[in-house]
């Protein structure tokens, strides 16, 4: 079993900031003498004016555990594509609120290192928070909502210790909702699901920026990508959006208030329609099955409208297939994909993890509900991310690599499976 101690992570820190890479591939880019900051920062101009299109960066790990290539990996591209600026840009002052997927597994059976792929990458998450510091940010923010007692696993705790990063505390009483404790209360406009949203303070407050850094991997939601990163911004236990009508007709009578009035109706007549119109997989007879998916996903919708992302990222050094948690392998892929527009990027992810996004419920309920313009991966404009450049490509000039997921099983259909059933993009129009 390999672990990681708080010591050996403050080795490594330590160890880059005397300059102990040198040596490594790519080491007199991480050694580069540190930016001035500004009184602002941005993304690269580049990434700025093409809001709709999704950047793929190649990365060179040789294996999934090599420290030093990952924190290299996440600062060489956080000094690319974080620059210092004048205006217009994003005051300095900001607070930062990171969410990577910080999803960690312990298992009796496995090697912790079986199941580094469960969240976002650490040291890759170190290099990024490295890069954002030397553009003279100072106030990071951790969010996340789920499974305090595995944040450590693989030493995140460790790391924002080490760089001061805040974290929050996810546990709630019902008294808090009422008084506000430490969260931020949004309105959904067009709520399907929720009324309102709540989530960790300071997520939503003046004077913030979110950098979201999702992993690519499967889940029973498909691919558990940018998108779904951000639900662990929801405070417990509004971010229960994946348990169906329980968590939505049978929550307890404090978030009631909260519930919009006529969510069954309107969930119902969304649902039927989509049956009516013969998207695949709205037979299926699994446990997390087509209705499940529904709501998860208007609840999905409904956090989307009310969240402003600064950039979304899926870290891909090492991708992993299962169920996004203990059954799964990783995959050595060394891709990071990033873009200012998340369902966009989520979309290039899935193809790319071999599923057709057509199939995908979330992606064709995000168009209808006018939160995305497309669902189809063929109109998204994609571009290779090269030592700070960005050089246009075709979708076929990456390698999909099939990460099996439990999403939708159809009968007789094996449990991990793809979704890559053909999708007439052309005649389906929403």
């Amino acid at each position: 079993m390999i672990t990681t101690s708080r010591r050996d992570f403050l080795r490594t820190g330590a160890s880059l900031a005397a300059g102990a890479w040198a040596g490594a591939a790519g080491g007199e880019k991480l050694l580069a003498a540190p930016r001035v900051p500004r009184a602002y920062f941005s993304l690269h101009p580049f990434i700025e004016a093409n809001p709709k299109a999704v950047f793929i960066r190649r990365t060179r790990v040789p294996h999934k555990m090599d420290e030093a290539a990952k924190l290299r990996e996440g600062l060489t591209l956080a000094r690319e594509i974080f620059v210092p600026a004048d205006k217009p840009g994003v005051p300095v002052s900001h607070r930062v609120v990171l969410k990577p997927n910080f999803t960690s597994v312990r298992s009796r059976n496995r090697p912790d290192v079986e199941n580094w792929g469960t969240g976002t990458d650490p040291q890759f998450y170190e290099g990024m928070i490295m890069g954002l510091k030397e553009v003279g940010l100072k106030k990071f923010h951790f969010v996340e909502a789920n499974n305090f007692h595995t944040w450590n696993i693989r030493g995140l705790v460790d790391i924002n210790e080490r760089h001061g990063v805040e974290m929050n505390e996810p546990d709630r009483r019902a008294r808090n909702f009422k008084e506000g404790y430490q969260m931020t209360w949004s309105k959904v406009p067009d709520a399907v699901v929720y009324s309102r949203i709540p989530h960790y303070a300071p997520v939503n407050e003046p004077d913030t920026w979110l950098l979201n850094i999702a992993k690519w991997k499967a889940h029973g939601m498909c691919l558990t990508l940018s998108v779904k990163n951000e639900q662990g911004l929801v405070v417990l236990p509004f971010v229960r959006f994946c348990s169906g009508w329980p968590m939505v007709l049978g929550v307890p009578e404090w978030m009631k208030p909260d519930i919009h009035p006529e969510v069954e109706g309107r969930v119902k007549q969304y649902f039927a329609n989509h049956v009516k119109l013969g998207y695949s997989r709205y037979d299926s007879p699994a446990e997390l099955g087509p209705i499940a998916q529904e709501i998860w996903a208007h609840k999905t919708c409904d956090n989307m409208s009310v969240l402003k992302t600064g950039l979304a990222m899926i870290e891909g050094i090492y991708g992993r297939d299962g169920d996004g948690f203990g059954t799964g392998t990783d995959y050595l892929t060394n891709l990071v994909m990033f873009s200012k527009d998340k369902f966009r990027l989520d979309i290039i992810g899935h193809y790319l993890g071999g599923h057709e996004p057509g199939n995908i419920h979330l992606f064709r309920i995000a168009k209808e509900r006018g939160l995305s313009d497309t669902f189809n991966p063929w109109e998204i404009p994609v571009y290779e991310w090269v030592d700070g450049q960005a050089a246009p490509r075709k979708l076929t000039d990456f390698t999909r690599t099939p990460l099996k997921t439990y999403y939708l099983q159809k009968k007789d259909e094996p449990r991990f499976h793809l979704v890559n059933e053909p999708f007439d993009y052309d005649r389906i129009r929403i």
